[in-house]
């Protein structure tokens, strides 16, 4: 009987913690009509630059490795909307206004999955440009090896949920 506690115990214990690591998925606040728009400008974004650190022991001793990782979010978020046929456009012209959008991305927070693993929230804002209206906006959460992973990761997610 004991050891049957046990099992039941380390059950609950393992999906408890399982539970813990999994981000949230890509909210969206309205599914946005983007029909008539031709344009987007995004805004700039900074490069997220994570240094990951691995040793590893072989046959020949400990040995290091250091690998670098770099994301620049304005530029995902631009490939993934040219890629649904919309022309980036480096200003807002006045005759531009009315088919132009504009998409603003901002990091929106975090969380620390028992020590262990910790995630970034990102959140895309989808803005006409001559109303100012907000279209919609996605937030979502991402995890991975590194920051930037994480930053990448959320960024896909929340531009998923907008052209789903």
């Amino acid at each position: 009987m004991k050891p049957l506690k046990h099992i039941i115990l380390l059950l609950f214990v393992s999906l408890g913690l399982t539970s813990c690591f999994v981000p949230k998925y890509a909210t969206l606040s309205n599914t946005p009509n983007l029909s008539k728009y031709k344009y987007v400008y995004i805004t700039p974004t900074s490069t997220s630059i994570s240094v990951k650190r691995d040793t590893h022991n072989d046959s020949h001793g400990i040995h290091g490795t250091l690998s670098r990782k770099s994301f620049t979010p304005s530029d995902v978020i631009a490939g993934y909307f040219m890629k649904q046929g919309f022309i980036r456009v480096p200003e807002i012209r006045e005759y531009q206004k009315a088919q132009t959008i504009v998409v603003n991305f901002g990091e929106s927070g975090g969380k620390n999955y028992a020590y262990v693993a910790t995630s970034t929230e990102v959140t895309i804002q989808v803005v006409d440009a001559l109303t100012h209206e907000v279209l919609c906006t996605s937030t979502a959460e991402g995890l991975g090896e590194t920051e930037t992973d994480n930053i990448k990761n959320a960024t896909i997610k929340c531009l998923d949920a907008i052209f789903r």
